[in-house]
Formats: C-alpha cells, sequence, structure tokens
C-alpha cells in the first residue's frame, strides 16, 4: 500500500490548477480515445462539468468560449474535436504581456502634482470667458494649497501666479492687484481638519476592533 501512494511533486504539473486533477485525468482519457464522435461526447461531458463547477459565472458573457479555450489547454492544445468556437492559438497565450508605458514626467515643482500640469495644458486652449476664469482660480488656489503642503509655512499669491504663468508658458497671467486667493491659515486649517478627520476614524476602527476581540 505504501508502495503505491504518490506525492504531488511526482505528479504531473496540471496547466489549470483550479480545476483539479480530476479534470485533468478525464482530458487525457479523452485524448487517449480514437474515435472522434465518442471524443466529442467526452468533450461535452467535460465541459458540462467543467460549467458546474462555476456556477457563479453561468451568467456572464462569453461563458461557453472560455471554458472550451480552458479544455484546449488543458488538454495542452492536442484535443481534436469539433467545438463551437475556434481553437486558441497557443503561441498568443503563451507571448509575454506587452508592457505599460510608464508615465515619464519630470515637472519643475514637483509638489503641484502632474494633474495641475495636465489642467493647465487644458485650459490655455479654451475660450475666453467666465468658466476660465473660474477655473484658473479654482487651480491657483489649490497650487497654494499644494505649496503650503509642502512648504508649511506661507506663500504670497504672486508667487503662485508666477509659477501657473510659467507652467502655461505665459498663456495664464493674472494680475496680483485684481485676484487675491485663500489666505494661507485657511487652507492650512482645511488640510489639518482633513487629517485629523482621518485620524479620528482609524482610532474609532481600532477601538471597535479592540472591543470585538474582547468579545
Amino acid at each position: 500500500m505504501i508502495d503505491n501512494l504518490q506525492y504531488n511533486t511526482e505528479r504531473s504539473m496540471l496547466a489549470i490548477p483550479e480545476y483539479g486533477r480530476h479534470i485533468h485525468k478525464m482530458i487525457q482519457q479523452v485524448l487517449a480515445e480514437e474515435n472522434k464522435e465518442e471524443r466529442n461526447k467526452q468533450a461535452q461531458a467535460i465541459i458540462g462539468i467543467m460549467g458546474n463547477l462555476n456556477p457563479h459565472l453561468r451568467d456572464v458573457a462569453d461563458f461557453q468560449h472560455k471554458l472550451w479555450d480552458q479544455l484546449f489547454i488543458m488538454s495542452n492544445f492536442e484535443l481534436d474535436v469539433d467545438a463551437p468556437f475556434p481553437k486558441p492559438d497557443a503561441e498568443v497565450l503563451a507571448a509575454p504581456p506587452t508592457p505599460l508605458a510608464y508615465p515619464q514626467s519630470f515637472p519643475k515643482y514637483r509638489f503641484y502634482g502632474n494633474n495641475i500640469k495636465g489642467m493647465i495644458d487644458v485650459i490655455v486652449d479654451w475660450e475666453e470667458g467666465d468658466l476660465k476664469e473660474a477655473l484658473v482660480y479654482v487651480i491657483a488656489n489649490h497650487m497654494k494649497k499644494c505649496f503650503l503642503n509642502w512648504n508649511k509655512d506661507t506663500v504670497e499669491d504672486k508667487v503662485i501666479f508666477g509659477h501657473l504663468a510659467e507652467l502655461s508658458n505665459g498663456k495664464i497671467v493674472i494680475n496680483t492687484e485684481d485676484e487675491v486667493l485663500s489666505a494661507s491659515e485657511n487652507l492650512i486649517r482645511l488640510t489639518n481638519k482633513r487629517f485629523a478627520k482621518g485620524s479620528r476614524n482609524t482610532k474609532n476602527k481600532n477601538y471597535r476592533n479592540q472591543k470585538q476581540r474582547r468579545k
């Protein structure tokens, strides 16, 4: 009896471990069947079992197509049956994924972030009007808040307006005498209040977790 024991390390690797070794053994039996009509019947039966193992996916689009693709993958693309869908290409599945391009952006004023620079690049092409003026003011105010988060002190409005003109390549120029941004202490207070709220929520959550553990 001990001689018949077989460890998983001695067995062949499973192509899709989620289906277990029994499904893979069934597929091997289908591969050994010489009669194509019998192979088709057995393949249909295996597809039915695979579908029963994932009942929550029956309403998903192309569910049957995915099952047949997985059947061919587990057979190492050697199964010769009449499938309702085209056989997947082994070379396409084995090909490495295309690497995602990481955005290479090195702004001069990194404390403003890439989103601010992107917003400025979009708004410079807008038609002049009240909407553009309002959004420019909002962007400048947010730039001031970002500057204060980095500097933790104070900053004059003309510095922010100068950075805004520089980041827009001189297309957005604001007169410091006509426009006044929010006071530095108000922006710092809003930031501190947000952090304090997050810290308070974390403390309450930790207290509830400790209370539940005591129960």
